[in-house]
C-alpha cells in the first residue's frame, strides 16, 4: 500500500479538499501500519474512497482490489475491478487494471476467462510494457504465469516467471513474490522435487530480509510461502 505521500503525489480526485482527503488516507494508512492486510483495511478504504464517492480515482479502485487480493478474497478483488472494464483510462491505469484484472480472474480459476482476457489485451500490453518499471513488469509477468497455471500448462507458466528481472537491494518483495508464485505453481502441478526446491529459494531469499518496516510483515510474508507451499495464493 502506498504511504499518504505517494498516495499525494498522485492526487485526489476532490481536489478542492486534498487536505481532508489526505487526512483520510492517513487514517486508512494507519490500519495497514499496525495489522497489515485486513478486511477491516479494505472495508475502510473502500469506505473512503470508493463506494461513498461519486466519481472514485481508478487508482483507488486498483489498489483496493490488490488490498482485497493481498487477504485472498479475489471475487470481491475482480468486483471493483470491474468497475473499471469499461472506463477510459490513462495508459498506467490500464495496465494496472490489466494486470490485477488478469491476476485476480486466475486465482479464481477461471482460465478461460483469463485467456479471453489476455488475447483482448495483449495488444495494449505489449506495447505498453516497455515503458512500465521493472517491478510492474514483474507484475504482469506473474499475472501472465498465473493464468497459465490456471489452464494447467505449468511449464509455460514456470518460463515466463524467468523473464530477466534484476534484483533490486535488499528486501526486494517484487523478487520473492516472483520466488513465491514458483512454489505455488509447483504445488499446483503435483511437483514435489520441484517443490522442495521452490520453497528453500522463497525461504532464503526472505532469510536475507533484514530491518522490515512493519512489525507484521516478517509473518506475514511466511505465511505466504507457507500457503503457497500448499496450493494457496
Amino acid at each position: 500500500m502506498l504511504s499518504p505521500m505517494e498516495r499525494k503525489k498522485i492526487g485526489f480526485p476532490l481536489l478542492t479538499s486534498g487536505a481532508a482527503e489526505l487526512k483520510k488516507y492517513v487514517d486508512v494508512y494507519s490500519l495497514y501500519v499496525e495489522s497489515g492486510f485486513s478486511r477491516e483495511l479494505c472495508e475502510a478504504y473502500a469506505d473512503a474512497f470508493i463506494d461513498n464517492v461519486k466519481k472514485p480515482a481508478p487508482f483507488d479502485i486498483i489498489q483496493l482490489a490488490s488490498l482485497y487480493d493481498k487477504i485472498m478474497d479475489h471475487k470481491t478483488a475482480a468486483f471493483y475491478l470491474d468497475k473499471l472494464a469499461d472506463k477510459k483510462l490513462g495508459s498506467e491505469d490500464r495496465f494496472d487494471y490489466c494486470t490485477g484484472m488478469l491476476r485476480t480472474i486466475s486465482k479464481i480459476g477461471n482460465w478461460r476467462d483469463a485467456e479471453d482476457f489476455r488475447t483482448k489485451n495483449i495488444g495494449f500490453l505489449q506495447k505498453q510494457t516497455p515503458k512500465m518499471p521493472q517491478k510492474k513488469q514483474a507484475e504482469l509477468y506473474i499475472a501472465l504465469s498465473l493464468a497459465d497455471c490456471a489452464a494447467r500448462s505449468y511449464a509455460p507458466a514456470l518460463k515466463l516467471l524467468k523473464f530477466g528481472y534484476k534484483p533490486q537491494g535488499k528486501n526486494d518483495v517484487t523478487l520473492l513474490e516472483i520466488f513465491i508464485t514458483a512454489v505455488y505453481i509447483f504445488a499446483k502441478a503435483d511437483d514435489n522435487e520441484g517443490l522442495d526446491g521452490a520453497v528453500s529459494n522463497a525461504e532464503g531469499c526472505l532469510k536475507l530480509f533484514k530491518n522490515l518496516d512493519f512489525s507484521w510483515e516478517e509473518a506475514y510474508l511466511k505465511n505466504r510461502i507457507a500457503n503457497a507451499e500448499n496450493g494457496i495464493i
